[in-house]
């Protein structure tokens, strides 16, 4: 006999909390949403008050530069907006399993955790599932998320029963949203040769994943479920890794000398935002324009940017089994936290 969907029950109000990294929504917003992200523990692991000078001289030292990259996106980032659409698309898609209201936390900027936890205090639900826009487990995002709202959650008193997912690398909706765009970009590129597919995600230091963060093996997993799923023999992929900032060493290779071997090889390029669900800067600006035009330079001449699954339909309805499947994963405020995706067994939240 077939296992049965989970369900939730039409006797319940449910509150279920989209966390996402957050972006400035005006000029002026870039330096301190530079200093609140750099200020993060997670990111820099200075004690106080050290980690806050750092982080103010680099928000300072940043903010033109990162002012420069916002002007080309119309002066904000679109990130809220976007993170809007799933959330009502999320919330439509679980219609009928009772009184569903989704929250965003942005943990950069607005809207912040302890103002979200105030009105999910406030709404009273009977079960609060959170849950990342980032589908593999990093320290640096869903753990840093996870920690500050079970902080401020507590401080605010709501003890309620709560879930949260901590990564979906290979779930299966979210694995076929990927490759369905992909697919339509790969088959155009095939058209000037033998593409070769970059899977580029957000870096990290190496130091971050020596201390057992499983962000890497993670996207790693993503790719290879990704490709299996597109089917197509002998497919020339690589995994890189963009966005890198400051001096120390990060995981590689990074996307940058990835568009260099491939203009060299004389290879079309279809790129996929590997670790993005949702468009902001890194990939509209980083990805669209300046990585274009660093293609161009080095001879690639068709250069294919796989949008992110944003609100894709298999997505959405990845987001909507993992809320589903999380009501099973429900937790009294006294006995701790539970998390999900049990698949890996170092994913931080254990």
């Amino acid at each position: 006999m077939a296992a049965l969907m989970p369900f939730i029950s039409p006797h319940t109000k449910t509150a279920i909390v989209l966390f996402n990294l957050g972006g400035p929504d005006t000029p002026e917003a870039v330096q301190p949403f530079l200093y609140n992200l750099f200020n993060d523990p997670a990111i820099i692991g200075l004690p106080w008050p050290f980690r806050g000078m750092l982080a103010s001289f680099i928000s300072r030292r940043r903010a033109p530069i990162a002012q420069g990259i916002y002007e080309e996106l119309g002066g904000k980032s679109p990130i809220f907006e976007n993170t809007q659409l799933q959330a009502t698309a999320l919330q439509s898609s679980l219609s009928g399993h009772g009184k569903v209201e989704v929250f965003i936390a942005m943990r950069y900027w607005h809207p912040r955790a302890e103002d979200v936890v105030k009105e999910v205090k406030n709404y009273n639900p009977d079960h609060v599932i959170l849950l990342p826009l980032y589908p593999q487990f990093s320290t640096t995002t869903t753990g840093s998320s996870l920690a500050e709202w079970k902080q401020l959650a507590a401080a605010e008193g709501l003890n309620v029963p709560t879930s949260a997912v901590c990564c979906y690398a290979t779930q299966p909706d979210y694995i076929k949203a990927q490759a369905q765009l992909l697919r339509t970009y790969y088959k155009e590129a095939e058209g000037f040769g033998t593409p070769r597919i970059l899977f580029s995600a957000h870096g990290l230091p190496e130091k971050i994943i020596r201390k057992g963060d499983p962000y890497q093996s993670q996207i790693e997993a993503s790719t290879e479920a990704i490709m299996q799923a597109l089917g197509i023999a002998g497919a020339d992929y690589v995994n890189c890794y963009q966005s890198r900032v400051g001096p120390m060493k990060w995981i590689g290779p990074s996307t940058t000398d990835e568009l260099e071997r491939a203009g060299k090889d004389g290879r079309p390029v279809v790129l996929v935002p590997i670790s993005f669900v949702s468009e902001h800067s890194e990939t509209l600006v980083e990805l669209d324009i300046e990585y274009a035009e660093l293609a161009y330079e080095h001879g690639i001449n068709h250069y294919y940017r796989v949008p992110t699954v944003s609100t894709h339909a298999h997505f959405i309805a990845a987001l909507s089994d993992m809320c589903l499947r999380a009501t099973e994963e429900k937790t009294t405020s006294d006995t701790g936290w539970r998390m999900c995706g049990k698949e890996w067994k170092r994913c931080g939240c254990r």
